[in-house]
């Protein structure tokens, strides 16, 4: 008994939030108020100068896997966290008139599933009107018949990595017939507007970023505490999953992708079912959502508790390529230099272990490249590198980021996340050509010691007036994370 009491204490003082690092700690982070969602409104109007905004929120989940989340586009504008709503916003000469079309649910399914928030509750706290949801069409029709040429849609897909495939939407179907009724309607996509709008992120914002890099760092180095040989994969995505909600997390900021073995070297691969081995590696790239902001971190450990020396080698080589990005990631530098700088540190790493003919040797790859327009995807390096190395942080896991237009600038908050996945079935994908045997020849051997040796590390961070900041403080060095994998919990 005393030592699962001594287990328990440690497991509680691990999720509570941790000051450190920049990362002081006065209590939980206050929502986004209403001033600051009038202000990303009015933003918007001015930036949109003359016509309609229709903007659809989410809708009832039809299935019992969990509560109903706002889609984040809707949720910037608006503040609304229930379904079946939508917004419209009236602008003439970048000044607009909002009001959000509301659905109450009838009393009796309330009982199951609560009551949305009344008129007065709307004007209070997010300085919204409000009109029941079945007026949109009528409302809509009155504005285009009274002269308005111009509706900014802003489509309902749940997120903009996926948007491209998203079947019509309640949304998309909406516009598509009201440009039915109206001919010579002009219908714009009002997502990059509020793209670039959502890139910069408020302080407000930043708080509830901090948090959930916070709480993931918690999961991550709860983790290291805890691995063991014995486990499967799902064993830890319980752990870190468990650590994220005692930790004030809302949900996990996407799937837990636990890959040990040949699973790490699958990017996305969210089955997490395999039993681990003693001696492999296991990348777990996971982390938390707090209040609608995700996080996103990645750590690669030792199943057994201690890197081999070929395992110590790739890891070191990510290692060294954050540092360099993170050195290239400040204000007024670019994205793609904070990249060239890590692939250059990747390739001369993986031509010093013999993975590669040299740091600035080509391939003749297996998939339309130009290499003449871009060379470095055609060096042998990048058969091991496979993705880039950042991306934006906020509402979604993938936010926007200012460097996507032009350089990183104080509000930025984005992940930098180098990679290196070594296998021979990558070897395998090359087309016959005389120079891709040669360079298989050259490195099979070293390839197949290094075989299933995936590394991914990755950090948040966030770009302040004083420069850059790591927000999700796991252990990355080496011996610090052999340090935590080698204890092991009282059983």
């Amino acid at each position: 008994m005393f030592d699962r009491i001594v287990l328990l204490v440690s497991i509680i003082a691990m999720t509570r939030p941790v000051a450190g690092h920049g990362q002081a700690v006065t209590g939980d982070p206050s929502p986004i108020g209403k001033a600051e969602y009038l202000a990303r409104r009015d933003s918007l109007a001015g930036r949109v100068g003359d016509g309609v905004v229709v903007a659809f929120g989410g809708v009832t989940p039809v299935t019992d896997f969990g509560p109903f989340y706002q889609l984040p586009a809707f949720r910037y504008l608006t503040g609304y966290l229930h379904a079946d709503a939508a917004l419209v916003m009236v602008v003439k000469t970048g000044r607009g008139i909002s009001t959000l079309f509301v659905k109450e649910t009838p009393k009796r399914r309330a009982l199951y599933y609560g009551t949305e928030p009344d008129s007065a509750e709307l004007a209070a706290n997010l300085g919204l009107s409000s009109r029941p949801i079945g007026q949109v069409n009528t409302y809509v029709d009155s504005i285009v018949r009274a002269g308005t040429k111009t509706v900014y849609e802003l489509r309902d897909f749940a997120a903009a990595d996926f948007a491209e495939h998203d079947s019509l939407t309640r949304g998309g179907q909406f516009v598509k017939a009201l440009a039915a009724r109206h001919p010579g309607l002009e219908i714009r996509d009002g997502h990059p507007i509020v793209a670039r709008l959502r890139a910069r992120k408020s302080d407000a914002e930043l708080a509830l970023i901090r948090r959930a890099a916070e709480i993931s760092a918690q999961g991550h180095t709860e983790l290291m505490r805890r691995i063991d040989p014995s486990m499967h994969e799902y064993d830890l995505q319980a752990i870190i999953e468990h650590t994220f909600r005692r930790g004030g997390a809302e949900r996990p900021a996407y799937g837990a992708i636990v890959g040990s073995g040949p699973k790490a070297l699958e990017l996305h691969y969210m089955k997490d079912r395999r039993k681990m081995e003693p001696g492999e590696l296991v990348v777990i790239d996971a982390a938390a959502e707090y209040q609608g902001y995700a996080a996103d971190v990645t750590r690669t450990l030792p199943v057994s508790g201690a890197y081999t020396p070929e395992q110590r080698s790739i890891y070191q080589v990510v290692r060294d390529a954050q540092a360099a990005a993170e050195r290239n990631s400040k204000a007024g530098m670019t994205i793609q230099g904070a990249l060239d700088s890590a692939v250059a540190v990747r390739a001369k790493g993986l031509a010093a272990l013999g993975l590669i003919e040299s740091a600035g040797a080509t391939y003749d790859p297996a998939w339309e490249v130009d290499c003449r327009q871009r060379p470095a995807n055609c060096s042998q390096a990048s058969l091991f590198m496979i993705h880039s190395i950042s991306h934006g942080l906020g509402l979604e896991v993938h936010d926007p980021v200012q460097a996507y237009y032009g350089t990183f600038q104080v509000g930025d908050a984005f992940v930098i996340e180098p990679g290196l996945y070594i296998s021979q079935r990558l070897l395998e994908l090359l087309p016959d050509t005389p120079k891709n045997r040669a360079f298989i020849a050259k490195v099979r051997s070293t390839v197949t010691r290094y075989e299933n040796t995936g590394v991914r590390i990755e950090d948040a961070y966030v770009i302040t007036s004083t420069g850059l900041e790591r927000i999700s403080l796991a252990p990355r060095e080496i011996d610090e994370i052999e340090a935590l994998t080698r204890r092991r919990p009282v059983p």
